[in-house]
């Protein structure tokens, strides 16, 4: 019986054997299942480790104590013999609704004091603990931060953890105060740590858990704290919410406001959070939304209009953050003819202090936006190739004129873009220029410029022009054009597959003509201009060639050097700036060195003689009875010597002797014969 063996020894752990009361055995013996003879006694004698039939739960480390005997060592937030029970959580803020809890500290933490807990929130911030005396608070922990632990103790010194606690999962937040070191750890991670006064917590002392009984004072650190807390301890003493059976030392609970017991969810889909037909799946304190096709975003909200195909088929779908834009360029053809019209629909909630816009052209003055109500207009031209805005808006009677004038012409053919906004919100502010990235400020005077706030009224605002009788229309290719982030659409609402959803934007007027889609010239390489077998290149109303590497100029009509082509066939090339010269061979001529010369063209061959043309020279082929270079010179008889041993003859009137086997030579002449 418990209570008359109080004083007793504990109860007898062993084995007994062959026990006799009066001759008859008594152990062991067999009793019905019923009988309350026998209690904890079974039949033989096993000294089994108690450990191997793991008897601790939920991850428990068993501990052998001897012959049949174990510990538990339990995991937070679990307890008891068996590690079986757990430490019952407590909800804060259930629908929303203020709640806190207050402890009193009974004892003397001693001089280190550990305060840990587990948590577990969606919130971003919010109050987690305060300890406070009768004078100040000494130690706060909140949220901050999307969801960041921060410890602040004395007031004064602050620590921010580095991890988010805020994904709907229990952590372990431990926040160690150590003589002067104070010490903030995430689920066993350090966060940080930081120098601080020494903290001495008395009897007394408050814990205040999830806020403060004054709802103004909980808003100063993020409002109530709305999620659960579990197994609060400051150093080894719980601060229970709601008991366990299992007895634990525990500080006093004082007060529990609005704190219910265990760790359940709001239904967050009860306010039908998913947008456009989207099913809700309720989670823990949050919502998760299966959305339909062509839908996206956490509730459903982005919806994606382009896959839809709203826009007429030559167009391009642009998506934007709350509906479409189609993408409808300009053609020159028709700009010459055609200026676009529009207005806003009177639900521009923005104040406009922005325009944007790209164009490609080759004019050097025309207009390509213009908007006005009243005295107030910003106009944005081409003058002199220049890019010129003049703005004109401010308060009635205050308004002041604006200018600016990109640096460099822009009448070239290419794309730019540009960018007119003010430099800041501030009414004095400049208003900057951008082209093509590049920014130009403009100084403007300290009195208030004002934004565009006259479009939001009903102004008039034009594309391409004023009127056909101004004589400057735009001619070339605009691109997306956007007042206040808002697009100027190229299309009318009747030409769209499905209404424009979004609230604020632009409407264009009807007109007779519609611009075209794509963006090109005038047809600058049909018939080919470039010569030579040049490949012509269109770049938007104006061509160039691309030229063989032997030949260059705006239509290659100019060799690179001409002795390239080895124009001299028997010469030597010298390359001109208009051509070639050439120096030929020894018997060339001609102005390549094609033909040879002609030796007997003009020979010097006289009385019918025969020229025969030499390489560098001629011979004349005299006929009978002439004779000489030329055959310019009669021939004598010859004095022969026929019939002599020698038979031979002399020339131009020789005389011959056999005696001496020589010719005697008249005057003029020479030679052996």
């Amino acid at each position: 019986d418990a209570a008359e063996g109080a004083n007793h020894p504990p109860a007898f752990l062993g084995c007994f054997r062959d026990v006799f009361v009066d001759s008859n055995l008594v152990l062991p013996a067999e009793v019905p299942k019923d009988s309350d003879t026998q209690k904890n006694a079974i039949a033989g004698c096993s000294d089994k480790d108690k450990c191997e039939d793991s008897p601790c739960q939920n991850r428990g480390h068993c501990v052998s104590q001897g012959w049949r005997r174990y510990v538990c060592k339990c995991h937070r937030p679990y307890e008891g013999d068996n590690c079986a029970e757990e430490y019952i959580t407590a909800r804060f803020g259930n629908r929303d609704l203020e709640s806190y809890a207050l402890f009193s500290l009974d004892n003397d933490p001693g001089d280190s004091l550990v305060l840990s807990m587990f948590i577990r929130t969606r919130q971003s911030s919010g109050l987690l603990l305060i300890l406070a005396n009768t004078t100040s608070q000494y130690l706060r922990l909140w949220l901050v931060d999307g969801g960041r632990v921060k410890v602040q103790v004395n007031n004064f010194e602050t620590l921010v953890g580095q991890n988010t606690v805020n994904n709907g999962h229990f952590h372990l937040v431990t926040v160690k105060l150590d003589a002067t070191t104070a010490t903030l750890s995430q689920s066993a991670q350090v966060q940080g740590s930081m120098v601080i006064r020494r903290v001495q917590a008395h009897p007394g002392d408050l814990v205040y858990v999830g806020g403060l009984p004054d709802s103004r004072a909980s808003a100063s650190f993020g409002g109530y704290f709305k999620g659960c807390v579990q197994d609060l301890r400051i150093n080894s003493k719980r601060l229970q919410f709601y008991p366990v059976p299992t007895p634990v030392e525990s500080y006093n609970l004082e007060k529990l406001v609005g704190v219910a017991e265990g760790c359940s969810s709001d239904n967050a889909c009860a306010a039908n959070p998913c947008l456009n037909g989207g099913e809700c799946y309720s989670m823990w304190d949050d919502f998760l939304c299966s959305c339909p096709p062509n839908t996206a975003g956490r509730r459903c909200e982005e919806v994606k209009w382009c896959e839809l195909s709203p826009c007429p088929v030559e167009t391009v779908c642009l998506p934007l953050s709350q509906g479409f834009e189609c993408k409808y360029p300009f053609h020159k053809d028709f700009l010459m003819q055609l200026i676009l019209w529009y207005r806003i629909n009177r639900k521009m909630k923005r104040s406009p202090t922005n325009v944007s816009l790209s164009f490609r052209t080759r004019q050097s003055a025309a207009i390509l936006l213009h908007a006005q109500r009243d005295s107030h207009h910003i106009t944005v031209s081409l003058l002199n190739s220049h890019l010129v805005m003049e703005l004109q808006a401010g308060a009635e009677n205050h308004s002041l004129l604006v200018t600016a004038q990109s640096l460099a012409p822009l009448s070239d053919g290419e794309w730019h873009f540009v960018s007119i906004s003010k430099d800041k919100p501030a009414p004095a502010s400049r208003w900057i220029m951008a082209v093509d990235g590049d920014k130009e400020y403009i100084s403007v005077s300290k009195a208030a410029v004002g934004d565009l706030n006259f479009l939001r009224d009903g102004a008039d605002i034009f594309l391409g022009g004023l009127s056909q009788e101004s004589g400057a229309t735009f001619s070339g290719c605009l691109g997306p054009v956007e007042i206040g982030g808002l697009h100027l659409p190229f299309h009318l609402d009747t030409e769209l597959n499905l209404p424009r959803p979004q609230e604020e934007r632009f409407v264009r007027g009807s007109s007779n003509n519609s611009p075209q889609y794509g963006c090109w010239g005038a047809r600058v390489c049909a018939p080919n201009p470039c010569q030579n077998g040049g490949a012509c290149e269109d770049l938007f109303d104006q061509h160039q060639c691309r030229c063989p590497s032997e030949w260059t100029g705006s239509l290659c009509q100019d060799q690179t050097n001409a002795c390239n082509s080895h124009p001299c066939v028997y010469g030597n090339c010298t390359s001109l700036p208009r051509g070639f010269k050439c120096e030929c061979e020894v018997g060339f001529t001609g102005e390549q060195c094609e033909a040879e010369v002609d030796m007997c063209e003009n020979s010097s061959c006289s009385y019918g003689a025969t020229c025969l043309k030499g390489f560098q020279s001629y011979t004349c082929l005299c006929p009978r009875n002439m004779t000489g270079h030329y055959c310019d010179l009669p021939q004598l008889p010859a004095s022969s010597c026929v019939g002599t041993r020698w038979n031979y003859s002399c020339f131009n009137g020789g005389n011959c002797s056999e005696a001496e086997n020589t010719c005697y030579c008249l005057p003029g002449f020479t030679g052996q014969w």
